[in-house]
């Protein structure tokens, strides 16, 4: 028998005894209210139909679910909600089996948990990301997770926003079976009919046991990660809440479980927490556009050139390297480009001590990355990123190299901080191809790239700026040609404040305190040992015949940079970095410096609470 019924996203046919329902809510499947509701009719379909005896849920196009639908943020819930479609699933006659591909997030990753049954397929990436938006997930994720995967996995993966694999998701029971090949209907389909010939019925997730069973274990992990999301997270609200939910899990019956979570959702979804990660989540989509972007097509990046071995040129060669694009580093000498590769590929050592990568997929990953002391090693890449010293003289000597040497066509990038670029372009003899690519340090880890645009770039090399964004899942940011261009002139604003702090009374530890008590991951001085105190130094120096006299100058960083403590990288800054440590310690010669500072400024120290550093702190990056 084979019968259809279709609503404007959600369709139904009979394959069989199995009653397949296929979402189909392009770009990405989300849980708009006309597929809540067309899921829901399917569910009643296969319980009112005798000849129905498994229900198989897929999603068409890439994607089974990738969560909510954005259009519908702000807006009054309908019915049928989250939670009851989940509770309807869940309750189904006829055993449930979803087959997964792409993501499955979120929300969508809760209508698979309160199916029966899951297949995944090698491409799919199973999370509860909700926490990155100031959310719990409020449709039973908290409850069942951590019935399918024990507490600590389902935390881990909740409190993170990390998206599983489906090789993960197996290993740790979110999953019950790996897809073969690529075609989600005929693997799901096939599942489905094994498991009707097989005789097995419904199987409730809220009925799981299994993995809860050792209360003691259970309880020891919970409050283990509510200690480390308490000192990693100080002043987040939702991780908190998320926690509060699992203890539920741990604590109450399913039902209540379910209405306490429901009770943290709606507290969440309330807090000023909540609406600023909502407010950011779309400001990164909005600037992520561009006219070069609706109006021009991108080059093709198939290698990549990176000049400089430097923390900022490594930091970047591992970005490009995760993206999966071959690296060739080009260095002035054989030590140089030792010191690069080791750079590169001790970032990679920690991942595999960590056991986030293995030794052998450290080595495909190294096998593409080469290194140089030639600028005619980049003769046929196709972009080239320029990393060394931020001073024009130098910059400009690498990019007469660069002109010389790459191909028509590539794109010839500089990371500048604060140099104009529109003088750098007008150097080379192709200006158009010349673009900036501004990445923070760590390279590799921050998310913000501001793609700087001269005067005479094309279109197409600005369009593939923000192409090779998205391939480093970077979020990025289209700024003009200024000193500073927009985040340093940002973080320029708040550096001063800390200075000005420092010489008044309060310690680059206080403040760096009163920073991450109040939520920054960390504190300006240990950012600035991080980007490394060389960068500013050398920005200053170059401002100064320019600067206001009568403007008020804090000499303490030029202190320790005159000494050689550039941070991390020097293995001194404001803090002691002993042996290579990333974590530094608090050094009495510092604070001897800023003493001295003080007096040579005539400045009375007087102490600050960490509450009035705060206030001082944001009152100037608002203003």
């Amino acid at each position: 028998m084979h019968t259809e019924a279709t609503t404007s996203v959600v369709n139904t046919s009979r394959l069989g005894s199995v009653l397949l329902v296929s979402i189909d809510h392009p770009p990405v499947n989300a849980l708009s209210v006309d597929v809540r509701r067309g899921l829901l009719a399917a569910v009643q379909e296969a319980d009112a139909d005798a000849g129905v005896a498994a229900v198989l849920i897929v999603g068409a196009g890439r994607a089974f679910i990738a969560g909510a639908d954005i259009r519908e943020f702000g807006k009054p819930p309908m019915a049928p909600s989250l939670p009851e479609l989940c509770s309807r699933i869940e309750a189904c006659s006829k055993p449930v089996v979803v087959a997964i591909h792409g993501p499955a997030l979120g929300g969508g990753l809760e209508v698979a948990l309160s199916a029966h049954y899951r297949l995944a397929m090698p491409d799919a990436r199973l999370g509860l990301p909700e926490v990155l938006l100031g959310l719990l997930p409020g449709a039973g994720g908290t409850q069942r997770a951590p019935r399918l995967m024990g507490v600590k996995p389902a935390l881990e993966m909740m409190l993170s926003g990390r998206h599983l694999g489906a090789g993960e998701a197996l290993a740790l029971g979110l999953i019950d079976r790996l897809g073969e090949g690529t075609d989600v209907l005929a693997a799901g389909l096939a599942y489905a009919n094994a498991l009707v010939a097989s005789g097995a019925g419904v199987r409730p997730t809220r009925a799981a046991d299994a993995a809860l069973a050792d209360k003691a274990a259970s309880q020891a992990a919970l409050e283990a990660l509510k200690a480390d999301t308490a000192k990693k997270t100080p002043g987040l609200f939702s991780p908190l809440k998320i926690i509060e939910a699992v203890q539920g899990a741990l604590d109450l019956p399913f039902d209540e479980a379910v209405a306490l979570e429901r009770q943290l959702f709606l507290q969440c979804l309330d807090s000023p927490q909540r609406a600023g990660l909502v407010h950011a989540f779309f400001a990164e989509r909005e600037v992520a556009k561009s006219p070069e972007t609706r109006n021009a097509k991108p080059r093709a990046i198939d290698s990549v050139g990176v000049i400089g071995g430097g923390t900022m040129g490594a930091g970047i060669a591992v970005a490009v390297l995760n993206a999966g694009l071959p690296v060739t580093m080009v260095e002035r000498d054989d030590a140089s480009i030792a010191r690069g590769r080791a750079n590169v590929e001790k970032v990679y050592d920690g991942l595999v001590a960590k056991g986030r990568m293995t030794p052998d997929a450290k080595a495909a990953v190294m096998a593409r990355f080469s290194g140089s002391t030639s600028y005619d090693a980049l003769a046929q890449a196709d972009l080239v990123i320029e990393a060394v010293f931020e001073e024009m003289g130098v910059k400009k000597a690498v990019f007469a190299e660069l002109d010389r040497v790459c191909k028509p066509g590539a794109v010839l990038a500089t990371n500048t901080s604060y140099l104009d670029i529109d003088e750098i372009a007008a150097s080379v003899s192709r200006p158009q191809d010349v673009v900036g690519l501004h990445f923070f340090s760590p390279a590799n880890i921050m998310k913000l790239l501001e793609i700087v645009v001269p005067a005479q770039v094309s279109a197409d090399v600005v369009a593939t700026a923000f192409d090779l964004a998205k391939k480093l899942k970077k979020v990025p940011v289209r700024a003009g040609v200024c000193d500073g261009f927009i985040g340093n002139r940002m973080l320029a604003v708040y550096r001063a404040t800390a200075d000005h702090l420092l010489e008044d009374g309060a310690s680059p530890y206080q403040v760096d305190a009163a920073a991450r008590e109040f939520g920054y991951p960390m504190g300006p001085f240990q950012v600035a040992d991080l980007a490394g105190g060389d960068i500013g130094w050398a920005t200053r120096k170059r401002k100064a015949a320019t600067r206001n006299p009568e403007a008020r100058y804090v000499q303490i960083a030029d202190r320790l940079c005159e000494r050689g403590w550039f941070g991390q990288k020097t293995g001194r800054g404001y803090y002691l970095y002993p042996e290579g440590a990333r974590a530094g310690t608090p050094d009495d010669e510092v604070l001897a410096i800023i003493d001295a500072e003080r007096q040579r400024a005539g400045t009375t120290p007087r102490p600050f609470s960490n509450e009035e550093i705060m206030r001082r702190y944001l009152a100037a990056m608002v203003n």
